[in-house]
């Protein structure tokens, strides 16, 4: 009996759709890597299901391909030819909010924003926070650890996720839902699934760490001279601000003109300035926006901030945040791009970007090249289109950079994961016995090797 007909007569034709039928959107993610047509696609609603799907594939050594809302930029859900599949987007149910235990417990299906409005109706706050809010799924960030806007204060996913349900690649499942802020009962085995992207497991329900919900926020929108005064108002903030300092945000010029240009917003400053920072702090009274003021005016005096905005109102913060949130537009505002998701120290942040802005425009006459990111956590982004080029030079592009970064003692992956796009440079940020260690891990918990061959650490 082959794999499909085993899937059919195990789950029905409700759970499995043969690869003809398989819809457009299962066929890719948001990485721009062709489409490719799979075997089957296979949409369980528990986690016994899941676990039937591994079986099979497993006795059969067929691939298998973790689907979440396909939002990652790196290849990691694009679905194999000749494998399977896997889309937990019917397993996507918040299932319990505890206020006071401080915990979330969710199917890996759930989209983030469903699962942030749960947390926010018990008065809690989950403190992973995405631009892509409204689409990624808990067990897609996860999968990669993703960062966002918020790491600054809450950390990365792997530091808000308490315990996980894990499913190995023979169908053994790992009930390790622990809720418990302190459980060192040997190793901690959830640490073996975050992050790496769908290689040693599934991941099919997941306990997150809730916060106390910020009452008041406070946003404002800083011009200064450069990449220098940048960071010295990063330390600045950190000193004045504490715990409270939530966001911090830089967008060179090359991104903040081209983007505000391409979805018409206001300009929020008088003038332009060398660098422009958006600086987030949450309290709990309303005295948190008098410490963002003064924090700010500190700053000013000590000619650290040239210019500088609070929103006044909800409105305002949303205009504040208008551009750097308007990274969904890419397409339509530069077309092709190649883009990245680096982390850099922050003391080599200005070389690093002056670097690559030379470099790339000593290659391609007319490139735009587009630098922003978390400063707070060192995640440098950046985009590179060059104009009138159907078939965008990315590989060419993504060893410049690439070479850069590792000649800086940075990462090629900050918070997007390895997926199939990074592969080729993972010696650029881990050691040789660190992927031999990874590698060595991988076999001993996935033997066939089924579970997302060819992506992250892999073979």
């Amino acid at each position: 009996m082959t794999v499909l007909a085993r899937l059919m007569a195990e789950l029905g034709s409700d759970l499995v759709t043969p690869g003809p039928d398989v819809p457009a959107p299962h066929r890719t993610d948001w990485s721009g890597e062709p489409a490719v047509q799979p075997l089957a696609l296979v949409r369980p609603r528990t986690t016994a299901e899941v676990q039937a799907v591994l079986r099979a594939c497993h006795d059969t050594g067929t691939p298998v391909v973790p689907q979440g809302g396909r939002s990652g930029l790196c290849g990691g859900a694009r679905p194999l030819a000749g494998g399977v599949a896997l889309s937990l987007d019917r397993m996507s149910r918040v299932l319990d909010v505890d206020a006071r235990q401080a915990t979330l417990t969710a199917e890996a299906g759930c989209v983030l924003q469903v699962a942030q409005s749960a947390a926010a109706e018990a008065g809690m706050l989950l403190g992973v926070d995405l631009g892509a809010r409204g689409t990624c799924t808990l067990g897609g960030i996860i999968g990669t650890n993703a960062g966002g806007n918020q790491v600054l204060r809450y950390g990365m996913t792997r530091e808000n996720v308490l315990g996980l349900e894990i499913v190995l690649a023979d169908g053994t499942l790992l009930p390790a839902m622990n809720r418990l802020l302190k459980n060192n009962v040997g190793i901690d085995l959830k640490h073996l699934a975050i992050g790496a992207e769908g290689c040693l497991g599934i991941v099919t329900k997941a306990v997150f760490r809730l916060h106390p919900r910020p009452t008041h926020t406070a946003t404002a929108f800083v011009g200064c001279a450069d990449a220098g005064a940048m960071l010295d108002l990063l330390a600045h903030a950190r000193a004045t601000l504490g715990p409270a300092l939530t966001s911090f945000e830089a967008m060179w010029p090359s991104f903040y003109d081209i983007m505000r240009a391409g979805i018409a917003a206001p300009h929020p400053l008088d003038a332009e300035h060398g660098l422009y920072v958006i600086l987030q702090a949450d309290g709990f009274d309303a005295s948190v926006t008098a410490r963002l003021e003064d924090s700010l005016g500190a700053a000013m005096s000590a000619g650290i901030v040239a210019d500088a905005t609070l929103a006044r109102n909800s409105r305002e913060d949303r205009a504040l945040w208008a551009v750097r949130e308007a990274v969904a537009e890419y397409g339509r505002i530069l077309g092709p791009l190649t883009p990245f998701d680096i982390g850099i120290p922050l003391e080599h942040m200005a070389q690093a970007v002056a670097r690559m802005d030379r470099a790339l425009r000593d290659g391609w006459q007319g490139v735009r090249a587009l630098f922003y990111g978390h400063m707070g956590d060192s995640n440098l982004h950046l985009v590179v289109n060059v104009p009138g080029v159907a078939e965008q030079p990315s590989k060419a592009i993504k060893a410049l950079i690439y070479d850069i970064t590792r000649d800086l003692g940075g990462t090629v992956s900050a918070e997007h994961g390895i997926g199939t796009t990074k592969r080729d440079v993972i010696g650029h940020s881990r050691s040789t016995e660190e992927i031999a260690a990874m590698r060595a891990v991988k076999a001993a918990l996935d033997p066939r090797g089924i579970l997302n061959p060819g992506r992250g650490f892999a073979a």
